[in-house]
């Protein structure tokens, strides 16, 4: 069963009975404007757990991994915490020939950079994420980051962007400075420490939730963590895909 709501018809294009790409990127299309759009793309079981042992493969599912890629082909920077870089294994954004046409029209490169938000920076730098990558890959910190580890970043070929003060990356200005480089169109697959930074920055435009139809209790977290925010901030529900119990969900800011 596939369904979507409420935007327009979305059924399966090909025999196998799955949503092709290119209805997923139309589906999924940033809107036109002049700023930055930041777009977050996460996975929540029905008792809020973001992982299951450490990470969130195990509550996705074949599909939800086919938005995701989809998120990644129409973004031009992907960013990330340290945390996750670690957990999930990031490797380079790849190029991927169902994108190239839409990137190219849209003035993008081939694939989406990456940006690994640390205010340490203890990161390795001879991981194929910082040695060789398609797109230089991004180092966000702040202004107080150990030198020897700004320098080994730089020496590794990564791009640091100054985004904060101290060892702390602030939000708002870490979009800005994307932006700043022509990087608009963001997407943030977590982790949840640095999502709720985001939330409580007040810089989140669009959350893209999948919610999995599992149940794992424990004390996983949840998709966004760190301090609460004064007043919950107001998210519209814009469109609701389903598969085998699975929703794909798109909220936008009110």
């Amino acid at each position: 069963m596939r369904r979507l709501f409420p935007v327009t018809d979305l059924t399966p294009a090909d025999d196998q009975g799955e949503w092709s790409l290119d209805q997923l990127a139309d589906a999924y299309a940033y809107p036109e404007q002049d700023g930055p759009w930041l777009r977050a793309n996460m996975v929540s079981t029905l008792d809020g757990a973001a992982q299951h042992d450490g990470r969130s493969q195990p509550i996705s599912c074949e599909s939800d991994m086919r938005i995701f890629g989809t998120l990644r082909g129409l973004a031009d920077v992907v960013v990330a915490g340290a945390e996750t870089v670690r957990l999930e294994g990031y490797r380079p954004a790849r190029a991927r020939e169902a994108f190239a046409a839409r990137r190219a029209a849209a003035g993008q490169g081939p694939a989406p950079a990456i940006a690994v938000v640390s205010g340490s920076l203890d990161l390795d730098f001879s991981l194929p994420l910082f040695a060789s990558p398609l797109v230089p890959t991004l180092v966000l910190t702040g202004a107080g980051a150990p030198a020897d580890r700004i320098e080994a970043a730089r020496k590794a070929g990564a791009d640091v962007v100054i985004a904060g003060e101290g060892s702390r990356v602030d939000p708002a200005r870490a979009v800005r400075e994307l932006a700043d480089r022509g990087l608009k169109r963001l997407l943030t697959e977590g982790g949840p420490r640095m999502l709720g930074q985001f939330v409580a920055a007040g810089v989140l435009d669009e959350l893209c939730l999948t919610l999995s139809p599992m149940l794992t209790a424990g004390d996983a977290q949840r998709i966004a963590g760190g301090p609460s925010v004064a007043v919950p901030e107001r998210f519209a529900l814009t469109s609701m895909l389903e598969e085998a119990g699975f929703l794909f969900t798109r909220y936008r800011r009110i």
